[in-house]
């Protein structure tokens, strides 16, 4: 599509990061304005959080590229610090710990901020993925269906360029978004405190293991090759830890 957004004489300014810095600085006045209104989070601890996840995304994200390809990487380890790869769910899982040490640390509710970091994710997240399409990246298969898109700009990641490909990267940002819309929903309407969040993990594992079908970036890895992606694994996996916790907290009834 569009991987570079414009130019300012030596300054190349990429679609995909802009996106991902306006995700950023959205999803941050959100975490700050919704913290602020429900547990007196300061501007101070909004910013200190804010900066934790981004270095444990960061982390986390580049990490995982290993398990794409574990022979690769430990032998070109350099490209770990590259600006190409990333893996969401390696972000997701360090992030998770590290919010409910950050919670615990500063005596905040911690269902009741996971609940809000569920609408902030998907804010940074449905954004990256507008990004991702301009970049080309996390590309889909190719298509004869009216949804295809072609890829003709040579620095855009997708292959094959010139061929109608599923547009994955916008399925998952149509997901991401649709997911955030139910979570304000729950937010509002929640029987417990904690639903929200379990809610956005079990929607968006389930629906990304499904977008993975259509993905045709094989380099990403498989747990069985070509049959069960390491995403899908993970998804499964998130599926059913987050369907237990969310059982049990409902059960428990630990609302307001």
């Amino acid at each position: 599509m569009h991987p570079v957004l414009f130019k300012i004489g030596s300054l190349t300014i990429y679609t995909y990061g802009f996106f991902i810095a306006l995700g950023a600085v959205l999803g941050g006045l959100f975490l700050w304005r919704q913290g602020k209104k429900q547990y007196r989070l300061t501007f101070d601890q909004a910013n200190s959080l804010f900066l934790l996840l981004i270095i444990g995304g960061v982390v986390g994200g580049k990490v995982f590229l290993i398990f794409e390809s574990p022979r690769y990487y430990f032998s070109h380890p350099a490209e770990l610090f590259s600006q190409n790869g990333f893996v969401f769910y390696g972000s997701l899982l360090t992030d998770i710990p590290l919010m409910l040490w950050f919670f615990r640390k500063n005596k905040l509710p911690i269902l009741g901020m996971l609940d809000i970091m569920a609408a902030v994710t998907c804010i940074v997240h449905g954004l990256g993925r507008i990004g991702c399409f301009n970049a080309g990246c996390c590309y889909g298969k190719p298509t004869t269906s009216w949804a295809g898109v072609i890829f003709t700009d040579t620095v855009c990641q997708a292959q094959p360029l010139n061929t109608p490909l599923h547009p994955t990267q916008l399925y998952e940002a149509i997901l991401i978004f649709s997911i955030l819309l139910i979570v304000l929903f729950i937010h509002r309407n929640k029987t417990f405190n904690g639903q929200a969040f379990l809610s956005y993990l079990i929607l968006y594992a389930a629906g990304r293991a499904v977008i993975e079908q259509f993905r045709g970036d094989t380099q990403r890895g498989f747990v069985i090759e070509n049959v069960l992606s390491i995403s899908q694994f993970i998804s499964i996996l998130l599926i059913g830890i987050a369907i237990f916790f969310y059982v049990k907290l409902k059960r428990s009834a630990t609302f307001p």
